[in-house]
């Protein structure tokens, strides 16, 4: 049987009372089975796509074994969450919540309208001026101040939200304090921990002026909770473990938050995989459209730079990213993949532009596929494709030298370069 294995350690020993139930050339223990009591143990992954038996052992433990009854339906799920949600937040209080214009901030903040109607308010960090020819700005001594989202974002983001849900949508302005705190920072997890507690610090501000904002009215009480999208994988990929298990990475909605925030968190996603967000969505209504969207992070663009985050970095990420993903839309292939993007090396390599040698940045582009986001696999472009995609890149973008395409699988990689 085929199954993903990405250990560096192994069983050396077998446990007194176990048997051998499997194994490969260099894990003699890779499952074992005790000789008369229902426990088991495996040094594999039956939970990723790339185990193509894995779900088959995981019903098997769940169901045979354990006796579970596989009962769970999302209908069911969206009503106790709602009733979870009411309870929880009580008739006064009211929330405020992190979205980006991905699928999983936005179901969060579509349920949570659902639950407790216009006491909830979606606050949109908004972290720059957003400009068609922002690239030009390099030319000159001052630098437009260029934020980490996507170009047109913040404009497309609003629209869903406001006009589409009718969800309370606030836009805070976060440009300069994200680059600033950023400034000279090149280590990803300090990064995280940076834009987390940065995130939390406007968040907060933002929620004594609406609770302020409120006094007067229907929906007045204090804000108490903060609501983000997190998902399962977010979580078990920022947990970490006594013993040799080991935190793979903070994860900008769980690990890059400070202890001391003040606001309460509420993830009413905590427990679901990609595709369960996806078919929640359906159920709440949102447009498919928008349902399928590729995930973006609530950081932006920022986890997307390896090395510094700088005004010009971001923008050529920006501008490379439009061009990834609209000729990706063109082609008409967007929704074979799951996520999409363009990152950013700051580190250089030498490139000719006309008959002079030239020194510019490398463009990394990113896609994969996946149903759970545990494990992804790239994706394959045709390569005519690639190459045209490649060439738009380098002859439109000012500062880029090369583009590279990311085949590396997950694991060992992740799906976000920084993240």
């Amino acid at each position: 049987m085929q199954a993903y294995m990405s250990h560096f350690d192994k069983l050396v020993a077998l446990p007194e009372g176990f048997t051998v139930v499997a194994s490969t050339a260099n894990s003699e223990y890779a499952g074992i089975a005790h000789q008369t009591k229902p426990i088991y143990g495996v040094q594999f992954h039956p939970e990723l796509e790339h185990t193509p038996r894995g779900s088959e052992i995981l019903k098997n433990f769940a169901v045979d074994i354990s006796g579970a009854r596989p009962n769970w339906v999302m209908e069911d799920f969206i009503q106790k969450e709602i009733i979870r949600i009411r309870h929880l937040v009580g008739d006064k209080a009211q929330v405020i919540g992190a979205v980006s214009g991905g699928v999983d901030s936005t179901v969060a903040a579509k349920l949570m309208k659902e639950a407790i109607g216009d006491r909830f308010h979606a606050i949109l960090v908004d972290n720059g001026k957003h400009s068609s020819t922002i690239i030009s700005a390099y030319r000159y001594t001052e630098f437009i101040v260029i934020g980490v989202m996507r170009l047109n974002e913040c404009e497309q983001v609003k629209e869903t939200l406001e006009k589409h849900l009718g969800i309370n949508l606030t836009v805070a302005d976060g440009a300069e304090l994200f680059l600033g705190r950023l400034k000279g920072v090149t280590e990803p997890e300090k990064k995280r921990k940076i834009i987390g507690a940065t995130f939390i610090d406007l968040f907060e501000k933002e929620a004594l002026r609406l609770e302020k904002e409120a006094e007067n009215t229907e929906n007045a009480g204090p804000i108490t909770w903060f609501l983000q999208g997190t998902l399962y994988p977010d979580l078990i990929e920022s947990l970490s473990f006594k013993g040799p298990s080991a935190t793979i990475k903070s994860h900008h909605n769980t690990g890059g938050l400070p202890e001391k925030m003040k606001l309460k968190l509420i993830e009413p996603l905590r427990e679901l995989f990609k595709d369960e967000v996806r078919e929640f969505g359906r159920q709440l209504g949102i447009h498919q459209d928008l349902v399928m969207r590729h995930p973006f992070p609530g950081p932006g663009i920022a986890i997307r730079i390896i090395g510094e985050v700088t005004p010009e970095r971001v923008a050529i990420a920006r501008a490379a990213d439009n061009i990834f993903i609209s000729m990706i839309k063109e082609a008409g292939i967007y929704n074979e993949m799951s996520q999409a993007y363009a990152a950013v090396d700051s580190n250089k390599a030498v490139g000719v532009q006309g008959d002079a040698r030239v020194y510019g940045y490398i463009i990394i582009l990113r896609a994969v596929k996946t149903l759970d986001f545990m494990s992804a696999e790239p994706y394959e472009f045709d390569f005519n494709l690639l190459k045209r995609i490649s060439t738009r890149i380098i002859n439109e973008v000012d500062g880029v030298a090369r583009c590279t395409y990311d085949i590396t699988s997950k694991p060992p990689g992740t799906i976000e370069m920084g993240s």
